[in-house]
């Protein structure tokens, strides 16, 4: 099976899990997973987040998302708990699909690393 056609299938299953779980079946975007990701990330599920600390989550996604590809590294949490990243390589600049696919094939292999999806 080809490379893209096997990151569609578990795109689409890592999409389907989480609608099902979190949004009683409607579609959450790549923006909502990667919020979702945030929030697992954080560990603190029960409460309310402001709108700078739901920016602050996805931030956090996107930086334990990107540390296998070599572009962050964890280096500590602060006293409230929140994990922080310093940057080993920029991001070479990337075309919004090249954008999507690659964040899409991060979301796909932190699932499988956490036995989500095979």
């Amino acid at each position: 099976m080809a490379r893209d056609e096997q990151l569609k299938i578990q795109w689409e299953a890592v999409v389907k899990l989480l609608s099902d779980r979190f949004a009683d079946g409607d579609t959450l975007d790549l923006d909502a997973i990667i919020y979702l990701v945030g929030l697992q990330e954080l560990g603190q599920l029960h409460r309310k987040f402001k709108k700078d600390e739901k920016l602050n989550l996805m931030h956090i996604a996107i930086c334990r998302l990107l540390e296998p590809y070599g572009y962050y590294e964890f280096d500590y949490f602060d006293e409230e708990g929140w994990p922080h990243y310093t940057v080993l390589e920029q991001l070479p600049p990337l075309k919004a699909g090249e954008q999507s696919v690659l964040m899409k094939e991060a979301i796909v292999q932190y699932f499988v690393e956490k036995e989500v999806i095979a």
